[in-house]
């Protein structure tokens, strides 16, 4: 289920696919039936608006949760902007060979915080994993030298700067795991199911409904769509782009 979700597009395929069928076989209960009597269609119908408006609340509810992830995201891009661009400044109390490797490091772990949210490529998201764990250990070692010859305030200052750069990729990596349960996907993706399967039965008596088979399945997916694409960092149209640290390679640059 993790595997599809993270492809919105094969999320509207296999909604559309699947809740159409439904419709289709629950029109095929009654293909050959007469008119429904008049309290059993009240009946069904009835279930079918609330089965119908319980949907709607679980896909309100799911994309709100989708929001809130994606709004997260932002907020923990630019805190770590604001923690790497901090750190950097405290990088001038160190002694000045200290500070100039900092520095460095700060610049080579920047590139890989930027090539992180750009990257939709599995292998080079390893790849850049590696190189960021690579460069934390170094960066705590680079300050953490310094903070031992010299256990002064100003070092510790630094030292506690730094312990946000890293502390902020650790934020920033659980929230991107952070998505919507799989309960979730199969609680909707069921109760989908069950609402074609009740239209489909409950309009086959009603002329030609091969358009109105459509509309609902239709709607159904497009709304699948847009929660798995903005729950999904990397695989849809509506990612988290890292304004904030490429504004502050930017500013580092001109320095």
């Amino acid at each position: 289920m993790n595997v599809i979700t993270r492809n919105p597009y094969l999320v509207f395929a296999i909604a559309f696919a699947v809740t159409w069928i439904a419709a289709r076989i629950g029109a095929s209960f009654r293909k050959d039936s007469k008119e429904m009597d008049p309290e059993w269609r009240e009946d069904v119908g009835l279930i079918l608006g609330a089965t119908l408006t319980l949907l709607g609340l679980l896909i309100g509810f799911s994309f709100s949760m989708a929001i809130n992830r994606y709004d997260q995201r932002k907020n923990l891009e630019e805190a770590e902007a604001n923690a790497i661009g901090t750190e950097y400044v405290r990088a001038d109390l160190l002694p000045a060979g200290d500070a100039v490797s900092t520095r460095t490091l700060l610049n080579t772990y920047l590139e890989q915080r930027i090539l992180f949210y750009k990257t939709r490529d599995g292998e080079q998201l390893e790849r850049n994993n590696v190189a960021t764990a690579q460069l934390q250990s170094e960066l705590w070692s680079a300050v953490r030298a310094s903070a031992v010859a010299q256990p002064a305030g100003v070092s510790m200052l630094v030292l506690s700067g730094m312990n946000d750069v890293l502390n902020s990729q650790g934020y920033t990596q659980a929230a991107w795991l952070n998505r919507i349960p799989t309960a979730a996907w199969g609680l909707m993706g069921t109760i989908s199911i069950c609402s074609n399967l009740l239209l489909g039965y409950y309009a086959s008596h009603v002329g030609n409904k091969k358009l109105l088979f459509l509309v609902l399945p239709l709607v159904l997916s497009i709304s699948f769509f847009l929660i798995a694409d903005i729950d999904s960092p990397r695989g849809g149209f509506i990612r988290v782009a890292p304004q904030n640290l490429l504004s502050l390679a930017q500013s580092l640059r001109t320095q």
